[in-house]
């Protein structure tokens, strides 16, 4: 039982947002502007979106690497 419980908080751990202090790798056809920190991605049919530390939201095409969009986010 102690054992279980061990196993459960080391993966509690190591899996939530954070506690792994792992780097992001964006996929190689993007380039993000001077001075851009990403926080996060996702990877839609045509297009790439990064989320970075400014809450700002940049949509890139999938295919050229070209910046469409930028939407910003409020807090």
């Amino acid at each position: 039982m102690i054992g279980g419980l061990v196993i459960v908080i080391f993966l509690l751990v190591t899996r939530l947002p954070g506690g792994t202090g792992a780097i992001l790798t964006l996929p190689d056809q993007i380039t993000l502007p001077s001075g851009t920190k990403p926080m996060a991605f996702t990877v839609g049919p045509d297009w790439i979106a990064v989320v970075t530390e400014a809450n700002d939201i940049l949509i890139f095409d999938a295919a050229t690497g070209d910046q469409r969009q930028v939407l910003h986010v409020e807090k």
